[in-house]
């Protein structure tokens, strides 16, 4: 299918398949502002409520041509901004008149701190009964460690999984993105759509509790089972428990990594590396035999990349039905022209007038296309425009907004 092809039905009219929907974004650092790049890039009316003349995100290193941040430009784009002191008795106030018009309320701050302020899951209920309100924090409203703080590494130690990251006699190691945000805040967009689902049917609001421990662990390929059946897995580095091979190895200019999870795979593999012989010997024929010869298989594999550049072998093995990949770097991903037909680096003109070259939404729609319609806002750019809106509103309390049901 060709890009003209899939977009022949698309609609111009709406911003999104979520255009009508509002959604007021309480949210600091990443995992709140992940969840609500999510709904914004999917077409809803984002407002960001930020300090006046605070910082948040405002993190090096700065995007080149350009004083703006990376951090903040990145996940802040397609909302719009409102300058209020959540602390302040006029903020509050502010915050709840526009709590009126929306649809979502997201936060992110330790848990019961918007409860002290006055502008917490009752007190929005009580002016727009049926609010979703979605609560992202590291360990969740309820538990014995919930009033804990939780950062994204923290959150990967305590969680298990920095335990499994790295090689088998190395440290344990991080991830280097915000794994833990990353995950909590794509579980607290799809709460938010599963409870605007909810409220379309019955008209009732809800409070949805996300945690970034159990997000990471629900985002852990089952492993925790494993754990608390009384089998838990080891760090293996680029290897796994189930196919061989499947690792990182050196070609003539640089590494691949190749992994076979068939036996048709593994026989393909055979014949490209000159070795036939091997797609039916003992200790290579079967998944459970090549597991037990790991060494000599990986043997095998590593002699053949070592005879030919990374693209060959990419390429042969393409061919081949056999799956492999240069490891490349963020530089050359970007550059792929696959990932640019993909719409996923898009040239943004930012507040500032300089451009940057931000990540596009993942989701493609066919009838309601999604895209980075604008850049992030600077600080409290929208707050007479919003606050004008919510003057304005004739929204009965508890009624939805039109388009939102």
């Amino acid at each position: 299918m060709e890009r003209d092809e899939f977009y022949a039905e698309a609609r111009t009219d709406r911003t999104g398949p979520l255009d009508g929907i509002r959604v007021l974004d309480a949210t600091r650092v990443w995992s709140g502002p992940q969840a609500t790049c999510v709904l914004a890039d999917l077409g809803a009316d984002v407002i960001r409520i930020e300090l006046p003349h605070g910082k948040d995100g405002d993190l090096p290193p700065r995007i080149p041509g350009t004083g703006l941040s990376w951090f903040r430009e990145t996940v802040n784009r397609n909302k719009r901004s409102a300058g209020l002191d959540l602390r302040e008795p006029s903020g509050q106030e502010a915050f709840l008149r526009l709590v009126r018009t929306a649809d979502v309320v997201v936060e992110n701050y330790r848990r019961g701190t918007l409860d002290r302020w006055g502008v917490g899951y009752r007190a929005c209920r009580e002016v727009r009964p049926d609010v979703v309100f979605v609560s992202i924090t590291g360990w969740g409203q309820y538990g014995p460690g919930a009033d804990r703080p939780g950062y994204d590494p923290v959150v990967q130690a305590a969680g298990g999984w920095m335990s499994l990251n790295g090689e088998p006699d190395g440290a344990a190691m991080r991830a280097p993105t915000f794994l833990a945000d990353e995950l909590a805040g794509l579980h607290g967009a799809i709460g938010a759509l599963a409870a605007l689902r909810h409220r379309a049917e019955t008209g009732e609001g809800q409070h949805v509790d996300v945690s970034m421990l159990d997000s990471l662990l629900f985002g852990s390929c089952g492993l925790p089972t494993l754990a608390a059946a009384g089998e838990p897995p080891r760090r293996q580095g680029n290897e796994t428990d189930f196919v061989v091979p499947a690792n990182v190895f050196e070609c003539q200019d640089g590494p691949v990594y190749l992994a076979v999870a068939m036996n048709r795979q593994w026989r393909a593999l055979a014949a490209l590396a000159g070795r036939p012989e091997l797609a039916s010997a003992p200790g290579y024929d079967t998944a459970a035999a090549r597991l037990a010869n790991r060494e000599r298989v990986n043997a095998v594999v590593a002699d053949w990349c070592a005879r030919h550049t990374a693209g060959e072998v990419t390429e042969l093995a393409a061919a081949s039905g056999v799956t492999a990949s240069p490891v490349r770097s963020l530089a050359q991903v970007v550059a792929d022209p696959h990932v640019l037909a993909r719409d996923m680096v898009q040239t943004t003109v930012l507040h500032d007038g300089g451009t940057a070259p931000l990540v596009g939404p993942a989701v493609k729609f066919s009838r309601t296309p999604t895209r980075i319609r604008v850049p992030a806002p600077a600080v409290g750019e929208h707050t007479e425009e919003v606050l004008g809106e919510a003057e304005d509103a004739t929204v009965p309390v508890g009624q939805m907004q039109e388009g939102s049901r």
